[in-house]
């Protein structure tokens, strides 16, 4: 009985643990230092990312950072304004996915639906049909698509009930150094740094690249087959 034992203990080892392990070895630190993956499971990015996406994060868009931590090895680059990000918020340590608005010294304000920076207005367009094509029902009676220009980054946004010329009060806010200021595509359903203040520079994970799939939640996630190994914005 304690040879059997024995035997199916090294068995266990040998075919099943010492593998995993040695893989575990390899893949654990090349998804924390490498590159990631990140479902998003709230519209707060749309029409840009929807709700059931796997997201493609490039952990060495910017930097090297010691495995499993914060701490940087080497940097090559920072966050430029209009990239997607994923970072951790400062409310809550919860993995977000966003975009760099404002950059260190900046002074961002925001009128209505209208972002300025540095006193600039950011320049609005209509946006393509394409970009409404995954919109709900209530989106299309409730909501505009318009292209922003960020950083010379052409991308959509969301905006509900507001007029992007609108003379509502103003909000600023100064970016301080070593921080960035995020903000969600969908304008008026997203919690970022407009309620929780700019991010660390350290707590920024990596560039959102891509992505590689999605899955529509109010339809038995069933795939949607057009957005899949798309890059992003």
């Amino acid at each position: 009985m304690k040879m059997q034992l024995h035997s199916f203990a090294r068995h266990l080892w040998t075919a099943w643990i010492k593998p995993l392990a040695f893989a575990g070895a390899i893949i654990f630190p090349f998804k924390s230092a490498v590159a990631d993956w990140n479902w998003v499971p709230s519209g707060s990015m749309r029409p840009t990312i929807l709700e059931g996406e796997l997201v493609f994060v490039n952990k060495l868009a910017y930097d090297l950072k010691v495995p499993f931590t914060t701490h940087h090895l080497a940097a090559w680059g920072d966050p430029a304004r209009g990239d997607v990000v994923v970072c951790f918020s400062p409310a809550d340590g919860r993995r977000l996915v966003k975009r760099v608005v404002g950059l260190p010294g900046d002074r961002i304000t925001v009128v209505g639906a209208q972002l300025l920076v540095n006193g600039q207005s950011i320049a609005y367009a209509s946006a393509g049909e394409l970009w409404y094509r995954h919109l709900t029902a209530t989106e299309h009676q409730q909501v505009r698509v318009a292209d922003e220009l960020l950083g010379g980054v052409h991308h959509p946004i969301i905006v509900t009930g507001a007029d992007l010329s609108s003379a509502a009060l103003a909000r600023d806010y100064v970016v301080p150094e070593g921080q960035y200021f995020m903000m969600g595509d969908n304008r008026d359903r997203s919690f970022d740094s407009r309620y929780f203040g700019s991010i660390a520079r350290e707590q920024i994970v990596g560039r959102a690249a891509g992505i590689v799939l999605s899955f529509d939640p109010e339809h038995a996630f069933l795939p949607r087959a057009d957005r899949c190994f798309n890059s992003l914005l």
